[in-house]
């Protein structure tokens, strides 16, 4: 957490930075309501992360307790074992904050933005934080020190902040191994094609390992598949939440309630939603 704070100076002047260079580039550029709203989604994380992080972390020593391997803490190989387990957490709560609904609902409001920009990578989960440390309970299981995993989870966001822009263009080899703002333009774009693609933090290698990676051909539309249309915070953090609510009291079967939770985003049980995957098949 320290490490995210002390980095909001470098924030606020690469967007300063960043907004000026979009004048002079066609790319979507800056918003200012939009722009207020993931600031507003930022600092409403922080103050979230801020309690998750004490409980997670509290947990994460409970597990290191039942470890299975004594890994040092102050030898320099053990950053590079834990930096890659890290992400793969990542990936995989990740990729389940897309297709299982439920996470989804908490994970939308990063997607919810029609501008991609640095602010865009601000605009964060207000619910996310409460239960996303499940992903990493495997790491102090296997005897990573707990503190070094927040560590590792803080490098990450940062290293993710930077590929939240349209100015930089394809990294060559560099993104054959590494997330990249090429690839994470893919990940945050509304085209059925892109849908549901490159889930990693800082490596890419990941998503073309397990099949979900999806190279840049065209330039991306940013957004969801039916926008919310609002800059309010309260209402970009939890719509998806209040429509999980309705759409339970409303089915008609245990099984439609237990797929509008765990099912895949689009579910519908009247057979006329369309998922990520129909919307590509579609395509």
């Amino acid at each position: 957490m320290n490490l995210l704070l002390w980095a909001i100076p470098f924030f606020v002047l690469t967007m300063f930075i960043e907004w000026r260079l979009t004048l002079k580039h066609d790319v979507t550029g800056y918003r200012l309501k939009d722009s207020a709203a993931n600031l507003s989604m930022g600092l409403g994380n922080l103050v979230v992360m801020f309690g998750a992080k004490a409980i997670s972390l509290g947990i994460f020593f409970l597990v290191y307790e039942l470890r299975l391997f004594d890994l040092p803490t102050d030898i320099w190989w053990v950053w590079f074992l834990l930096i890659p387990m890290e992400d793969l957490c990542y990936y995989w709560s990740h990729r389940l904050g897309h297709e299982v609904r439920l996470f989804w609902a908490a994970h939308v409001n990063h997607h919810s933005s029609t501008t991609y920009n640095l602010s865009t990578a601000l605009r964060q989960s207000w619910s996310a934080p409460v239960y996303t440390w499940i992903f990493w309970v495997p790491l102090p299981l296997l005897g990573f020190h707990p503190l070094m995993i927040v560590m590792a989870q803080a490098i990450s966001l940062l290293y993710q902040y930077w590929i939240h822009t349209e100015l930089i263009d394809r990294m060559g080899l560099f993104g054959f191994v590494f997330n990249t703002p090429s690839h994470h333009r893919v990940h945050h774009a509304v085209d059925p094609l892109y849908l549901d693609r490159n889930y990693g933090g800082i490596f890419i290698v990941w998503d073309r390992l397990f099949g979900t990676f999806q190279a840049e051909l065209t330039r991306p539309s940013y957004g969801l598949t039916k926008n919310i249309e609002t800059h309010n915070p309260i209402i970009i953090a939890f719509h998806e939440w209040a429509a999980i609510v309705r759409d339970v009291r409303r089915a008609r079967s245990w099984r439609g309630r237990l797929l509008y939770l765990f099912g895949r985003p689009g579910w519908r049980e009247d057979g006329g939603g369309q998922t990520s995957r129909d919307l590509r098949a579609a395509a």
